[in-house]
This record gives structure tokens, sequence and C-alpha cells, in this order.
């Protein structure tokens, strides 16, 4: 029982995730927060699983996953930057 612990740890942040994202639909760095915790989720998951089957690959897979998720916040950050310096607030 033990040893399944991540993956609940997994499920309880996916559905922090998507909680997160529905609820805060007008605050864009909510939600870009919230698909964080999303894709974090998914890469423990996947991780988890890679442990659990002796698989390479998928921890490979994993950390492209952990690899995209930090791009997607940087993009999104700098789009928000941009944005705002154009409004001038």
């Amino acid at each position: 029982m033990c040893e399944y612990i991540n993956m609940d740890l997994a499920l309880i942040l996916f559905g922090l995730g998507v909680i997160g994202f529905i609820f805060n639909r007008n605050n864009l760095i909510l939600m870009i927060i919230s698909i964080e915790i999303i894709l974090l989720a998914v890469s423990v998951m996947i991780l988890f699983f890679s442990w659990q089957f002796n698989d390479v690959l998928a921890e490979v897979f994993g950390l492209y996953i952990i690899a995209v998720a930090g791009a997607e916040s940087a993009i999104g950050l700098a789009i928000m930057i941009a944005y705002f310096k154009i409004r001038k607030i």
C-alpha cells in the first residue's frame, strides 16, 4: 500500500490543478500555475509507472514533459510582460 503513495500524490495534484484552472478563469497567472501543476502531476505519474515497470523510455518522456512545462511558463510570462508593457499599467 505504501508504494502507491506517489500515485495518490499525482492524482491529488491533478485534481488541484483542474480545480484551480476552472475557478480562476479571470486571472491569467493562476491559470498558468494551474497548468504547471497539471503537467507536474502527469510527469509524477509517468515517472512512478516507469519506476514500477522498469522502463527507461518513460523516464525520458517524463523529463521531456518537465522541459516543455518550463518552456510553457517562460513563454506565458514573456507574453504577459509584453502585454503589460503595451498597456503601460
